[in-house]
């Protein structure tokens, strides 16, 4: 799972310049999103998890998130607005990206 996943997640990570301290938001916590909070944790950034099930929340922080937020939740997504300096979405269907610009 390191070399696929590792590489998959860490490539745009490095593309864009993700840095310690970074503020960063991983979308969905299947396969990639675990790598990704992992892999955003160990390089110092403060990760946020953006979630459809808070039955998540305790996964996400055992990998090392900071914040998990409900996606479906209006309100936290609105106090989230313009917060992250990065957003690594790992859902691998269609779906609508807007919510989370």
């Amino acid at each position: 799972p390191l070399l696929c996943a590792g590489i998959t997640c860490y490539s745009p990570f490095k593309k864009h310049g993700v840095k310690a301290g970074d503020k960063i938001g991983v979308i969905g916590l299947g396969g990639l999103g675990h790598m990704a909070v992992k892999i955003g944790a160990a390089m110092g950034c403060d990760v946020t998890v953006l979630t459809t099930s808070a039955a998540k929340k305790d996964l996400a922080m055992s990998l090392g998130a900071s914040r998990v937020i409900i996606s479906t939740d209006a309100e936290s997504m609105k106090s989230a607005a313009r917060s992250l300096n990065f957003i690594y979405n790992s859902i691998a269907f269609d779906h609508d990206v807007q919510q989370y610009l």
